[in-house]
């Protein structure tokens, strides 16, 4: 009986110990993974910022058959919130706390488990580097004692459990942006009337690989001067394309504007006018990125062979950039007609 005594009483002293130890120990963690992501700024946040695309890259789902998502009233900015359920992974909710566009975002996240609710900081930090965005993903808090009670028995940290799954997530995010950012269309909408009108313009040569390059650098530039000199815009950007050499890889263009009326420049600048006439044109639409441009023209001038069309001789096809980058950061939403002025003793065809 003394000899069970005796046990029980050192049994309760490892007990005290255990928990003074458990009890000592740091629970303080951090989780932070960072990756370069070939997409704008504004895009990579977005899609961060708004939790209906989570389902899309987030990880933890992928490792559950039957996790259960429910979304809060707002799901993107501040006060945006989803919680979720799982047999596998437990439940949880997470809410946005301040979202700053396009820079960071604030979040907290409560994991519900058998040892008890734990919440923790989540932060995201978005920065542009050249073409591509830095992100960070982080997570931060303190476990509980029974958090910390279960992990003396676990062979990985949960800095070691938590880090491959943001490197996963991060992974995942970077492709489904891409994803988003490759789809396109062409669509040949037919013979159309363009009205033409006076422009305002720059023009360059180089090799055709560098026209889409150079064109947006041109267009701000005429913008500039009609902004400094009070000169009004009628419309969209648009690119003139004066010589088009696909054996010698060349190409010469100018990039400007349409304006209400005529605009006399002086002799020593290098912004020039020039007139459009109104005529009949082929028009073609591409949404999505000028890197798909060569795929619409061909459609379009397959499009007049097929038809029996003729182009005119002594005009020089142009593009008009409907949506662009300063309107809409995912290239799948630029819109950019094309138009290939017809002779005009082609037969009506559909407008």
């Amino acid at each position: 009986m003394k000899i069970f005594k005796y046990l029980l009483f050192l049994f309760l002293i490892l007990i005290i110990g255990a928990s003074i130890y458990i009890a000592t120990k740091d629970g303080k963690f951090q989780v932070e993974q960072e990756e370069f992501i070939a997409a704008p700024q504004e895009l990579v946040f977005n899609e961060v910022n708004e939790f209906t695309s989570w389902k899309n890259w987030e990880p933890w789902s992928e490792e559950s058959d039957n996790m259960v998502i429910n979304y809060g009233e707002k799901t993107s900015g501040d006060g945006a919130s989803y919680s979720w359920s799982s047999e596998d992974m437990g439940d949880g909710e997470i809410h946005t706390v301040k979202s700053n566009p396009y820079t960071s975002i604030d979040q907290k996240i409560t994991f519900k488990t058998p040892f008890g609710e734990s919440t923790s900081d989540v932060y995201w930090e978005f920065e542009e580097q050249g073409d591509s965005t830095r992100v960070v993903w982080g997570m931060q808090g303190e476990q509980s004692f029974m958090e910390k009670a279960a992990f003396l028995f676990q062979e990985e940290s949960l800095n070691d459990m938590m880090q491959p799954m943001f490197k996963k997530g991060l992974d995942n995010l970077q492709n489904e942006i891409r994803k988003k950012m490759e789809v396109y269309s062409v669509n040949v909408d037919g013979i159309t009337q363009h009205g033409g009108g006076f422009y305002m313009y720059l023009t360059t040569a180089s090799k055709i690989s560098q026209v889409t390059e150079r064109m947006p650098k041109m267009i701000s530039e005429v913008e500039d001067y009609m902004k400094r000199n009070n000169i009004e815009k009628a419309g969209n950007p648009m690119v003139l394309y004066n010589q088009w050499d696909e054996a010698a890889g060349t190409a010469i263009y100018s990039a400007g504007y349409f304006t209400p009326s005529e605009v006399i420049t002086p002799a020593q600048t290098t912004v020039l006018n020039g007139f459009l006439p109104n005529q009949r044109t082929l028009k073609t639409t591409l949404k999505g990125d000028y890197k798909n441009l060569s795929e619409a023209w061909d459609s379009a001038y397959r499009y007049i062979q097929e038809n029996g069309l003729s182009t005119k001789n002594d005009a020089q096809a142009f593009e008009v950039y409907v949506t662009g980058p300063k309107d809409e950061p995912n290239p799948a939403n630029w819109i950019t007609n094309l138009y290939i002025p017809i002779a005009t003793e082609t037969s009506d065809l559909n407008d």
